[in-house]
């Protein structure tokens, strides 16, 4: 990418894109196409095909999505799948019927199989059905990477997808009904020490295992994919670590000061019983995750405390 260069940054107002942009700016492109949703409603295919026609950008990044924890996704499945199959879509051929250059979209770690060998290799994509709670979300995602290799496959243009592990940071989402498991606990531990409760409910068992993905890595890694990969397959995006649910839940207690308990509630679901990427392909072409979890928890937090 040149400097010059026109960068379209979907989703440039949410966790992920925000961070594409800071990375962007921080290296001197500032010919940044940037829209917000009430300026342009990508599920509307009329509207977003005149906005590539009239804009004519040479970079895209697919950051935009209607995203959420997992209350949010099993309450609201056909919002989910709609919303991100209409971005999808929409988004990708009009990339595609304006000429873009090169169009990097990212997909999500949920859309390997429930039952699905740890660490997940990209091969094993569509192998099985998604977990259960969020298999509208990853239903689309997994369509929208398809897409990607169906233009590149049909037309030649250069369309790659990414799977990021499960990502948190700043500008994260901290609306109850929405968030995703970090921002969720450090508005739950920061209550409870506020009111001096006793104890902290944590969903599930604890058992649960994840990948936790800084953003600004994340952001990094887009660019350095823009740069270094073209290929037909998504590729992951991770760190190549893992914890439990309750050690996540711990270090966020330590961070936010609370010294009441946690108590698991095993009749909540815990969601894919583990879920790590294999970086493997990623870490060969020359890119690393370098934010340990907990400092990337405590500018977060940080972050929080300045909301309020």
């Amino acid at each position: 990418m040149k400097k010059t260069d026109r960068i379209y940054v979907a989703g440039h107002t949410g966790l992920v894109g925000s961070a594409i942009v800071r990375r962007l700016q921080a290296q001197g492109f500032q010919n940044l196409v940037l829209r917000t949703h009430a300026e342009l409603d990508l599920t509307n295919q009329t509207a977003t095909e005149h906005f590539f026609q009239r804009e004519q950008m040479d970079y895209v990044f697919v950051a935009a999505g209607l995203v959420g924890g997992i209350q949010a996704n099993r309450e609201a499945p056909a919002d989910f799948f709609s919303a991100n199959m209409s971005i999808a879509c929409n988004v990708l051929l009009s990339a595609h019927h304006a000429g873009v250059k090169k169009l990097l979209y990212l997909g999500s770690a949920c859309q390997y199989p429930k039952e699905c060998h740890q660490p997940m290799q990209e091969e094993l994509l569509l192998t099985g059905l998604p977990e259960r709670t969020n298999e509208g979300y990853a239903l689309a995602k997994i369509c929208g990477c398809q897409l990607c290799a169906y233009i590149r496959q049909q037309y030649g243009a250069d369309f790659i997808s990414a799977i990021p592990a499960n990502t948190y940071g700043p500008n994260d989402c901290f609306d109850p009904q929405k968030s995703h498991v970090i921002p969720s606990l450090i508005m739950k531990y920061h209550k409870a020490k506020a009111l001096g409760q006793p104890a902290v409910e944590l969903w599930g068992t604890g058992n649960a295992k994840r990948e936790f993905l800084f953003v600004d890595d994340l952001a990094d890694g887009c660019l350095f994919l823009m740069e270094h990969y073209s290929g037909n397959e998504p590729i992951n995006m991770g760190t190549g670590n893992e914890i439990s649910i309750l050690e996540l839940s711990q270090i966020i207690q330590r961070i936010v000061g609370y010294g009441g308990e946690t108590v698991c509630d095993p009749s909540k679901p815990d969601g894919m019983p583990r879920r790590m990427l294999d970086s493997r392909k990623i870490h060969r072409l020359g890119w690393r995750a370098v934010t340990d979890i907990e400092a990337g928890l405590r500018k977060v937090y940080d972050e929080y405390c300045r909301r309020l």
